[in-house]
């Protein structure tokens, strides 16, 4: 499966595709996949924007992550900024690169996509933190949670609730640079 990296113009150009796999992974109802046509679209021209894809041999995408410079202004930054305290907010909010999407079609699931994805958007990025939002599941027992812990993210926010959304989010953060092979020994 191959990895690339994505440019701006290259996450607009296979919007679709995006939308599709990020539908399929999160299982939400087509309504609400193209609804976030908008948003996803609009990350793409931010600051410090970063994107990688896995592609099946056809061409086909299989996954995909982005993310971008986390900045006062931003709904997602506004709404952590608001849960945390002043100085856990500035250590982690400060200089931070926001993984915005990181998904993986379920058929495409357990086969290390997700891992290389995360290792390849994250390294080398200016940051000195990465901060993220998951849903919470029992036992953090999904492949997200799985690899999200394998690679040294911490609690910042557990039972989080975003406006909006009825489902409860942890949001989790680690400090940069990335170390994959370190990661990968734990």
């Amino acid at each position: 499966m191959p990895l690339i990296h994505w440019g701006p113009d290259d996450l607009l150009r296979r919007l679709d595709d995006v939308l599709a796999v990020y539908g399929a992974a999160m299982a939400y109802p087509r309504d609400l996949i193209f609804s976030r046509r908008s948003f996803v679209a609009s990350h793409a021209a931010r600051p410090g924007f970063r994107a990688v894809a896995t592609l099946a041999e056809d061409g086909t995408l299989l996954g995909f992550g982005y993310g971008y410079t986390s900045s006062p202004g931003q709904w997602w930054h506004e709404q952590v900024r608001g849960a945390l305290p002043r100085p856990v907010y500035h250590g982690w909010l400060d200089d931070c690169f926001e993984l915005v999407e990181l998904h993986v079609a379920p058929g495409a699931q357990g086969h290390g996509a997700g891992y290389g994805q995360l290792t390849a958007l994250l390294t080398g990025v200016p940051r000195s933190t990465v901060l993220l939002s998951t849903p919470e599941v029992p036992g953090e027992t999904s492949r997200a949670w799985r690899l999200y812990r394998r690679l040294g993210f911490l609690d910042v926010l557990r039972d989080f609730h975003f406006p909006g959304d009825d489902r409860p989010f942890a949001v989790l953060g680690r400090s940069l640079p990335l170390d994959p092979p370190a990661a990968q020994r734990g």
